[in-house]
């Protein structure tokens, strides 16, 4: 973890969206650090550069990528590529993280993170496309485990496995979403502290947490509503093996007024708290 990274891990954070520009550079509140999407900023300039220059001299930044199709069968889209590469240089965030998904084919892409057969094919895959992205960027990245809704029949290995080999590989962290797992375990129905206990500790470099919702009996990660309680005991229960680690508040959809979203995010930063004080 890099001494940037390091100085993130008793903060909590939260997604910046462009509605709260405004009131993140008026009222300046108390926040660990601000998550950014680069796609919302690979255009040369603009309004979201120059209020992301702003708030950087007031919050450290990370990134966290929705387009990088990571784990595509095919080659990781060069242009892309160096677009975030440019970003990363630009802005140089202290995490950068990608998802276990793809989300592009024969130059289409889809508005989803798609889920990948777990097989050790895969991998071995998933570990060409990581060192390759690493080797660009010059920066470890973090990679996210998906929230699914049903498991390719193919695969064979279990995801918290699959992603700890990735990590012992490539040297990538993990960024690991405790309502991910929530929503997945639910769907698919394995047991979800089970999942977060099997991760190494050491791997993990971050944590997100955010709503979902119940649509027919299924959960649905859309990122819209607080953070439930069974999350917020997933996430207690990881920190209590892993110690202190950056958590980040994902709210996209329904986006509240600012000071709502500083609410949870005060509610992480009171859980990291506690453990300073156990400690």
């Amino acid at each position: 973890m890099t001494a940037k990274a390091l100085s993130l891990t008793k903060s909590a954070g939260i997604g910046l969206r462009a509605p709260h520009y405004d009131a993140l550079l008026s009222k300046r509140p108390t926040i660990g650090f601000l998550e950014a999407h680069p796609e919302n900023y690979m255009g040369e300039g603009g309004a979201p550069h120059r209020a992301l220059e702003k708030l950087r001299e007031i919050y450290p930044l990370a990134f966290h990528g929705v387009g990088l199709s990571l784990v595509s069968s095919e080659e990781l889209d060069k242009d892309h590529l160096a677009r975030l590469k440019k970003l990363v240089k630009r802005y140089r965030p202290a995490l950068l993280s990608e998802h276990l998904a793809w989300s592009s084919w024969e130059g289409r892409f889809f508005n989803d993170l798609l889920p990948v057969p777990l097989t050790e094919e895969t991998l071995a895959l998933a570990c060409r496309r990581v060192e390759e992205t690493q080797e660009a960027l010059e920066i470890a990245i973090l990679v996210e485990n998906p929230s699914l809704y049903a498991m390719p029949r193919e695969s064979r290995l279990p995801e918290s496995e699959f992603l700890a080999e990735l990590s012992a590989r490539t040297g990538c962290g993990i960024l690991l979403d405790a309502n991910n797992v929530f929503v997945s375990a639910s769907n698919l129905g394995f047991d979800a502290e089970a999942y977060m206990d099997s991760f190494p500790v050491q791997a993990i470099g971050e944590i997100h947490l955010a709503g979902h919702s119940l649509v027919e009996g299924a959960r649905i990660d859309d990122h819209g509503s607080k953070i439930s309680d069974e999350v917020w005991n997933l996430c207690r229960r990881l920190l209590a093996r892993t110690g202190p680690r950056p958590l980040l508040i994902e709210w996209d959809k329904n986006l509240p007024p600012l000071e709502k979203l500083l609410d949870e995010a005060g509610r992480a930063s009171r859980l990291l708290s506690g453990l300073r004080e156990a400690a």
